[in-house]
């Protein structure tokens, strides 16, 4: 019942440590190196795409509550964005 705050959470964590890492530095590298980006983007995607669904299939069972409803939601959109986000890391 408590998984979408959990996993919001952990995903506004690890949001900023990927933004934080993919930075470069002044040898044309990134604070962190790519595959530790490529995991935690991955992980964090998992875990809120978890959520959005442990969310929406709470907010059936026990009707509309808002703030549930908004971190469900949250973990929606943040689930498209750590998706958009490996897929940006990824060299082609």
């Amino acid at each position: 019942m408590h998984f979408p705050y959990i996993a919001l959470s952990l995903a506004i964590m690890l949001l900023l440590v990927v933004f934080k890492g993919s930075q470069f530095d002044n040898n044309g590298t990134t604070f962190l190196p790519l595959l530790t980006l490529l995991i935690m983007s991955e992980f964090a995607f998992f875990v809120t795409a978890i959520g959005t669904y442990i969310g929406f299939k709470q907010l059936r069972t026990t009707g509309f509550q808002a703030v549930y409803a908004m971190a469900t939601l949250l973990c929606l959109i943040l689930s498209v964005r750590f998706l958009l986000l490996g897929f940006s890391l990824w060299p082609l």
